[in-house]
This record gives C-alpha cells, sequence and structure tokens, in this order.
C-alpha cells in the first residue's frame, strides 16, 4: 500500500500575522519616538579658524558690550537712536575709501543691539560689514 500519496501540498506563507506583527512594531515605534521642537533647539554657535588678518587702514571698528554699551574705534558713544549712531558711524569714516564696519559684539550681547549697528551702518551708506571672532582655544 502507498501511504504516502500523490498529492503534495504546496507550502504556502501566511501573511496576515506578519503584517499584524509588523502594525504592532509600527505603532510601538511611533508612541516610543520623541519629536524635537524647533523651540527646544540647541544651537552652538560656530568658531572661526583663520589667520589674523593684516591690518586695514580702512576699518570702522564697532563694539557693543554685553551690557549695551556701544564704542566706535574705541571712543564711547552714547546710543540715543539709530540715526544718531549713524551719524557718529559716518563722521568716524570720514575720508576713507569703501570702509568697512567691523563689529565687535559680545556674546551674550543682544541680538538687537547688532541689529541697530547693522541699522546704523545703512543709513551712513557703509555697505561693507564684518563680525570679528575669536578662535577657540585648543
Amino acid at each position: 500500500m502507498n501511504f504516502r500519496g500523490r498529492w503534495k501540498e504546496d507550502p504556502e506563507i501566511n501573511l496576515i500575522p506578519m503584517i499584524d506583527v509588523l502594525l504592532v512594531i509600527l505603532i510601538f515605534m511611533m508612541v516610543t519616538t520623541t519629536y524635537s521642537r524647533f523651540a527646544e533647539l540647541q544651537i552652538n554657535l560656530p568658531t572661526a579658524e583663520a589667520q589674523k588678518p593684516t591690518d586695514r587702514p580702512n576699518e570702522v571698528n564697532i563694539t557693543v558690550s554685553a551690557a549695551g554699551l556701544y564704542t566706535i574705534d574705541g571712543k564711547p558713544v552714547a546710543f540715543t537712536g539709530v540715526a544718531g549712531f549713524s551719524e557718529a558711524m559716518r563722521q568716524a569714516a570720514g575720508g576713507m575709501k569703501d570702509p568697512i564696519v567691523v563689529i565687535n559684539a559680545d556674546a551674550t550681547a543682544s541680538h538687537q543691539a547688532v541689529i541697530h549697528v547693522m541699522e546704523a551702518a545703512r543709513l551712513a551708506g557703509l555697505s561693507h560689514v564684518s563680525f570679528a571672532t575669536q578662535t577657540q582655544p585648543k
């Protein structure tokens, strides 16, 4: 007698349990994933590593302290408004040909203080603005 039979069943893969497992994994990933928010974004400002440029005679150095005090070429200037500061910058530039405004702002100075300097430079007609950085100690 032949008990083996002539009919062989083809193996088949049941996809429904596999789909159930994948959905459970997907739900688990969605529940446990944390999403960062832009309001909680921590940033580190870049540091610049470059050689010190040669002294340029046509620079106007503006310093902004953390307390919001301003100097132009080392001379303290009372900030009464953007227009007044613009006039002081124009006088400091004097007869320089195409002067460069170098903003030396403290790391903790307010962003608005730097914007005031940039706006005053624009009103004074000084179009070349640069920012001073320091190299990070190694």
